[in-house]
């Protein structure tokens, strides 16, 4: 089994797409008066958080120590492979849905809220 130290790119790309719903699911909540500025805020803030991720990710890839004969592991491969987090290591399935539920609960949570709320109205 394969020994993984970071996050698959796929990973990232999934963060990236959660955040993007919870935006749109934040928006579905726009309503008159002031709620467009506070909404504003919010999505400004999940902007900041994914570009900072990015950028994190990025400088991270290219100041690591990359080897002649690395290539790309396939994500099924890093799945199955072994995590090594700060508690101890993990499956790379396990350290995924670590890393993801939190975020999908609230992005999922928000767009069955927003559904329901446009469904009622």
């Amino acid at each position: 089994m394969a020994r993984n130290v970071a996050f698959h790119p796929a990973i990232y790309r999934i963060i990236a797409g959660l955040a993007v719903l919870l935006v749109l699911s934040v928006w579905g909540f726009a309503g008159g008066g002031r709620s467009g500025l506070a909404l504003a805020v919010v999505s400004l803030f999940i902007l900041i958080t994914a570009v900072l991720t990015a950028v994190l990710y990025r400088i991270w890839r290219r100041n690591a120590a990359h080897g002649e004969d690395d290539a790309p592991v396939p994500f099924g491969d890093w799945l199955a492979g072994e995590f090594d987090s700060g508690e101890g290591r993990l499956t790379g399935a396990a350290a995924a849905v670590t890393a993801l539920l939190p975020l999908a609960a609230v992005a999922v949570g928000m767009a069955i809220f927003a559904v329901v709320r446009d469904l009622s109205v």
